[in-house]
């Protein structure tokens, strides 16, 4: 299974790269989670900046790849379900991407090629936060896929 992380913003604190680079290293057996980071935009018109971290996003997108958009109005998922969708789509194509916006979200653009809105959570939390989120939950599901301890939920 391979995950293509696509994120707006290009210079994360030394934390979130030390707890990114944690769990996308410990998965194993087939499961490659990869970054791509996006420039974050400029302006004082909030929907200029969605705009334009919308291209930057979209561009990175693989055609034909299911495309999960991170959306605090998306579908609220448990690991279970989060695993179940990776496992389904590990046996059709072997690929997804997923999309994180920037500080001001996600523009429609992005939300209408989304094949899926997932939300982590209805808080909204800080986009650098959520790339640490997002990996420790794919370990998550990786380990409960090939039958890991590390998941006791």
């Amino acid at each position: 299974m391979r995950l293509d992380l696509i994120a707006v913003g290009t210079k994360p604190p030394k934390w979130v790269r030390e707890g990114y680079n944690e769990y996308a290293e410990r998965l194993g057996r087939g499961w490659r989670l990869s970054l791509t980071e996006v420039a974050a935009a400029r302006s004082n018109n909030a929907a200029q900046v969605a705009e334009r971290e919308a291209d930057g996003l979209l561009r990175a997108v693989k055609d034909g790849v299911p495309c999960i958009a991170f959306d605090e109005r998306g579908e609220a998922l448990s690991t279970r379900q989060w695993a179940e969708h990776f496992d389904i789509w590990s046996h059709h194509g072997g690929r997804a991407a997923l999309l994180i916006g920037g500080a001001g979200g996600l523009a429609p653009a992005v939300l209408q090629r989304a094949d899926r809105r997932w939300s982590l959570s209805p808080l909204t939390l800080p986009h650098m936060l959520v790339r640490v989120l997002v990996a420790e939950q794919v370990y998550r599901a990786w380990t409960l896929l090939s039958g890991h301890p590390y998941h006791r939920g």
